[in-house]
């Protein structure tokens, strides 16, 4: 009997009283394809890649010899050929690969060729492209068929690979000792004691990683950040009816997969709402990756290829393809920073990405379709852009299908000081010290100081606290310089309140600076830039003319 001769009505049998099914004589059993790229994806996201090609290539080793001990038991094949041919036409009959015609041995000077793999289609549906040869089971497999066939040690190596772009996948099997330093890379992935030690280092560092969370939890609740009024689940704060109603609008639009703009000052948190964003979304947005790249940070002449991918040989450097940012991000949520300084040229193509769904990576001809949510942020006014003829006014609409638009802090004055809190704590768990608590004196510092660096430079300001802190508490002179001295910040009237005079205005702001000067009227003139005797003719003019 010839391999090429078997066939799989004849090799699997189905016993339904027993609920049995029997293949090549041995106990089988259906798995869905799906849920092996899952379980992929599982390994891959909780041991990481080395034990994951370690734990896959090990199974596929195990499942590759004891289909070669079936084979033998039930078979009769008629040389050692076809004994070595078999093990690939098991394979495709149970519909894992299929075989270029011709191309099947391993052993063979230029290896065995597969047309399809279901690995490889598994690892890009859940994972995405790779940069190495992703085929680990199928290696395994055909590592460990051979091992038994030849009676010796055979290690199949995967040299081309359809999970990373190439056209086909390619498997050579050699001994160690024909291999010589080509097996040092993937010997690790083989040896059972070394899988050992791969799940031993995952789990030790999964151990680390829940103490280093334990840890700040407990901080934050030390702090009261945790349970802090307005605290959002995404770390939000938002105790203001200002970054209430933010919170909500990204809510909502979270549901529905729309472009979304977030615009604000430097500093306001646009990351943050779009991670909001991304974790509320009840599509798949929400079950992909959320990555970020900021626009402004990439020199002009790699931004095409750092947004779009490209082609080996595109240009100087181009060593290999290389998926773009766009690319990685399918099936999730990409975020673009500082959108407002692309180029004119990557503006065009990233109109063209957003209204089509799909990218071409510098050096192709073809295009390639993408499914992926944008999150936008500017600290720019786009529209005055627009108008200066710097930003496409085309490309603005298409972004703002809905605009987050963040307040600075210094118009949500209720969250400063529970975002205080909250950086607090994550400070001191950082620098490894008892999280501190705020004194009444810097309190007051904080909401009355203006914050023109927003919550960027309250969390710098909160690091500084902690550092320099001397008990538990954080006093007024543990704060920068500039939010010592703060003054009170006028808050805009209300609507129905009554509009105050400039008079008024600048008389509570002369009695304050003198009051902070302890009545001083020389030095509180020099605060305020004027001479001592128009600040002693503008104290008469209040009834204060006797001030010292």
């Amino acid at each position: 009997m010839r391999a090429a001769d078997l066939d799989l009505s004849e090799l699997l049998t189905v016993d339904p009283q027993a609920g049995e099914l029997r293949f090549s004589g041995a106990r089988a059993i259906l798995l869905d394809a799906v849920a092996m790229g899952l379980l992929r994806r599982q390994l891959l996201d909780s041991v990481g890649a080395a034990a994951a090609r370690a734990i896959l290539t090990r199974f596929g080793f195990a499942h590759g010899y004891r289909t070669a001990e079936a084979a033998r038991a039930e078979l009769a094949l008629e040389s050692d050929e076809e004994w070595r041919g078999a093990g690939g036409r098991i394979h495709a009959l149970q519909g894992l690969i299929r075989l270029a015609p011709g191309a099947d041995d391993p052993l063979s000077p230029g290896g065995a060729t597969v047309e399809a793999s279901y690995e490889a289609e598994q690892h890009l549906l859940h994972v995405g492209r790779a940069d190495a040869p992703v085929c680990w089971t199928l290696a395994g497999f055909a590592s460990g068929y051979l091992s038994c066939v030849e009676g010796r040690d055979i290690y199949v190596i995967e040299r081309r690979c359809l999970g990373r772009g190439d056209a086909s996948c390619v498997f050579a099997g050699r001994t160690a000792e024909a291999w010589g330093a080509d097996l040092e890379p993937p010997l690790p992935f083989f040896e059972e004691h070394r899988l050992d030690a791969s799940l031993r280092r995952a789990a030790e560092a999964l151990g680390r990683a829940e103490r280093r969370l334990k840890t700040r939890a407990e901080a934050l609740s030390r702090a009261g950040a945790a349970g802090a009024a307005g605290a959002d689940a995404g770390g939000i704060v938002a105790a203001s009816p200002a970054m209430q109603r933010v919170v909500e609008l990204a809510r909502r639009v979270a549901q529905v997969d729309a472009t979304v703009l977030v615009t604000g000052e430097s500093g306001t948190g646009k990351e943050r709402v779009a991670r909001l964003v991304h974790d509320a979304s009840s599509s798949r947005a929400a079950r992909g990756p959320l990555l970020a790249i900021n626009c402004a940070a990439i020199p002009e002449p790699l931004i095409e290829s750092e947004l779009f991918g490209h082609a080996r040989g595109a240009f100087t450097g181009a060593t290999r393809d290389r998926a773009g940012i766009f690319e990685a991000a399918a099936g999730g949520t990409l975020f673009l920073d500082e959108v407002g300084e692309l180029p004119a040229g990557a503006q065009v193509k990233l109109l063209r990405a957003l209204q089509a769904r799909e990218v071409r990576r510098v050096g192709e001809n073809r295009s390639r379709p993408v499914d992926v949510r944008v999150v936008a942020a500017t600290n720019r006014e786009l529209a005055a852009e627009v108008s200066a003829g710097r930003f496409r006014k085309d490309l603005y609409y298409r972004l703002k299908v809905v605009e987050l638009r963040l307040p600075p802090l210094r118009e949500r004055r209720e969250d400063v000081l529970p975002l205080a809190r909250g950086l607090l704590a994550q400070a001191a768990a950082r620098m490894k010290r008892p999280a501190p608590r705020l004194s009444p004196g810097a309190a007051d510092r904080l909401v009355r100081y203006a914050w023109p660096g927003n919550v960027r430079e309250l969390e710098n300001a909160m690091e500084r606290a902690v550092a320099l802190a001397e008990g538990r508490r954080i006093e007024a002179e543990d704060l920068p310089e500039e939010v010592r001295s703060a003054l009170p910040v006028p808050s805009a009237p209300a609507a129905e309140a009554r509009v105050r005079t400039l008079g008024d205005v600048e008389q509570e702001y002369i009695l304050a600076v003198l009051a902070r000067n302890g009545g001083n009227q020389t030095r509180a003139a020099a605060e305020l830039g004027i001479g001592v005797s128009t600040l002693y003719r503008k104290l008469k003019e209040y009834g204060r003319g006797q001030a010292r």
